[in-house]
């Protein structure tokens, strides 16, 4: 199955208005640089390495700020620079996008940093994370290459962001998680009535079996969000790093920092600021990308430090679940796109993430999941140990809801006081002089 005329220009939308012309030529080798036809595939025929999307340079170069600012209030405003999704008419979408990027000047004070820090919250997309980008990419993906339902193997988020996107549609899906993710997440994903599958294992157990899955005649029908229509999904996490770029007023902070899992999240956002430059919507100012990962999962961290360039898979462990990818398979992208940045990776054990968590919370009023706890302990670490530089303009990524990770802070975030209805009780408790 391929998806149709690549790189066409097509008539106006039955919604009206203009339908840029799809950038998209086909995929190519991260490794080789073989080229293919836009397919369901995410394996590189020559090489085995990973495919991505290929791009008409001159087409992305077309693309103005101005055309991009008229556009929806979504992702789909940068659908000129996305392989999918130009007619809106073709798109399986939750219509996430246009996050808040929240001024953290209380948080700033406290680390030390004078050049601007600011918190890209994605707890605000439709089902709380930033999955909602890359599934919204993948699903219509999917659709346009003919498959009948969607699936994935998931720590949480991307189980929620499938289950949704089905049941909007009116598709069938599968999600395969393990079977001691946070309640929270198991809920989320249960409650659009979609099929739900726990797994005895860790997330390479589940994502293992996927893969086995979708080999046999039975899944020949389904589009596994993560793997057969990887490169497309992969895609949608870019779309943060253009709203950070526009919503500083169309320019790329000097720092970013981004928890790793698989590592693909901050490829992509290196990615979309070096497309901006490309196409020349902002100018090349230079910035650095840093990693955050938790110490009970730091394959990448691990490598980072050793100077490795292959990832070695570990054992995963801890409360940062969503991360906890043992065999991460963008790692080694990961770390050239830290290094060739002038970049680092950073790592936190379990009550650091709690502090993180608070931390955040107390000082911007944004209410971040166990990976968001980990991106703004890794912050501080970063700043205490000199890597990052206090006085240049940083952004961090918070990718998903605190509500649904609650399970770590039970037994440290509780009521200040408890007191009877009565004026004396609370006088007691010294809440009256």
């Amino acid at each position: 199955m391929t998806l149709t005329a690549p790189g066409s220009v097509q008539a106006d939308s039955s919604a009206g208005g203009p339908i840029p012309p799809c950038p998209m030529r086909g995929l190519v080798c991260r490794n080789c640089g073989a080229t293919s036809a836009p397919v369901a595939e995410h394996a590189c025929a020559e090489c085995f390495g990973p495919l991505e999307v290929d791009y008409d340079p001159e087409l992305l170069r077309a693309v103005t700020r101005e055309q991009i600012e008229a556009g929806p209030q979504n992702i789909w405003r940068y659908a000129a620079l996305l392989p999918v999704g130009q007619d809106p008419a073709d798109r399986v979408t939750l219509d996430p996008g246009l996050t808040p990027l929240v001024r953290a000047d209380r948080l700033a004070a406290e680390l030390g940093m004078t050049g601007g820090l600011w918190v890209k919250d994605d707890s605000a997309n439709p089902t709380h994370s930033f999955k909602d980008r890359v599934v919204s990419m993948a699903a219509t993906a999917a659709r346009g290459l003919g498959y009948r339902r969607i699936a994935a193997a998931s720590t949480g988020n991307l189980a929620n962001s499938v289950a949704a996107h089905a049941a909007r549609a009116g598709l069938p899906s599968l999600v395969f998680i393990p079977s001691d993710l946070e309640p929270g997440k198991v809920v989320q994903s249960a409650v659009y009535g979609q099929t739900l599958v726990t797994v005895d294992g860790s997330y390479d157990d589940v994502n293992r079996l996927t893969s086995e899955l979708a080999e046999t005649d039975e899944f020949e029908d389904t589009a596994f969000v993560n793997q057969n229509v990887r490169p497309y999904y992969a895609e949608g996490s870019k779309t943060m790093g253009y709203e950070i770029a526009e919503q500083l007023g169309w320019r790329i902070p000097a720092q970013v920092v981004i928890p790793m899992a698989s590592g693909s999240l901050l490829t992509k956002v290196d990615k979309a600021f070096r497309e901006l430059v490309a196409a020349g919507i902002v100018e090349d100012t230079g910035w650095r990308v840093f990693g955050a990962q938790s110490a009970g999962c730091d394959p990448i961290a691990t490598a980072f430090d050793n100077g490795w360039d292959v990832v070695r898979p570990v054992k995963p462990t801890g409360i940062a679940k969503s991360l906890n990818i043992g065999n991460p398979a963008d790692g080694p992208y990961a770390l050239d796109a830290v290094r060739r940045t002038g970049g680092a990776v950073g790592r936190v054990g379990d009550d650091e993430i709690v502090q993180g968590i608070r931390d955040l919370a107390r000082t911007t009023g944004v209410f971040a999941e166990t990976a968001g706890g980990v991106t703004t302990a890794v912050l501080r670490r970063l700043v205490e140990d000199g890597r990052l530089d206090p006085s240049r303009e940083t952004v961090i990524l918070n990718t998903g809801e605190g509500l649904k990770t609650l399970d770590p802070l039970l037994p440290t975030v509780t009521p200040t006081h408890r007191v009877s209805p009565s004026l004396s009780s609370a006088r007691q408790a010294g809440l009256v002089g």
